[in-house]
């Protein structure tokens, strides 16, 4: 994909160069969509910030063999995803050190670091954060695969070609997991989806 069609990847071509201002750029642009994506994947917020962390060390000591083969974000978001299964595969065999579990009084919290596109207005507030809490608890149960490729296909530039090439597997694959999740995920949010404000 040529640079001028992909300004982020003009962006880490100039971090190849050493354009630290470039590298900033782009962490201030990708800092919390990764944070997100990590957040809700390992459901560690400690954990969720240091791995995002990592992932952009690793974009930049990768810098000097970056070449633009696809979007700047498919490339950022598979480095983010393969950090995470990294850390799910630690945790399975050493499960003792994982702090899934939430801590006293993390239950009723709202979901951290979520960004939402939508604007409410003040009568919608209490409504909307109890609709938010259901909806990270359905998506904590959905898989690992099914979860992530729903929360990749809410970023918005992301097409489904390029999902599918984070998720490291066919079309038709990524098509059937974000239909699967999304049908359960309607299922389970029946309820609470009256308002159709919601689409997963």
């Amino acid at each position: 994909m040529p640079a001028d069609l992909d300004p982020d990847a003009a962006l880490m071509l100039r971090v190849k160069q050493g354009d630290t201002a470039a590298f900033t750029e782009l962490v201030e642009k990708y800092k919390q969509p990764v944070i997100n994506l990590v957040y809700r994947t390992l459901h560690d917020a400690t954990e969720a910030e240091d791995i995002a962390q990592n992932v952009f060390v690793q974009v930049y000591k990768s810098a000097h063999r970056y070449r633009i083969t696809a979007r700047f974000s498919t490339w950022l978001f598979t480095i983010a995803r393969n950090l995470c299964l990294n850390e799910i595969r630690r945790r399975s065999r050493h499960p003792a050190e994982s702090i899934d579990a939430p801590t006293p009084g993390q239950q009723d919290q709202p979901p951290h670091q979520f960004e939402d596109r939508h604007t409410f207005s003040p009568p919608d507030d209490l409504l909307h954060g109890e609709l938010e809490q259901k909806i990270e608890e359905a998506l904590n149960a959905l898989p690992e695969n099914q979860r992530t490729a729903i929360l990749l296909c809410r970023q918005d530039e992301l097409s489904y070609e390029e999902i599918a090439e984070i998720l490291g597997c066919s079309l038709a694959a990524t098509k059937s997991l974000i239909h699967r999740g999304r049908t359960t995920l309607k299922e389970k949010l029946k309820p609470y989806l009256r308002s159709g404000t919601w689409s997963p």
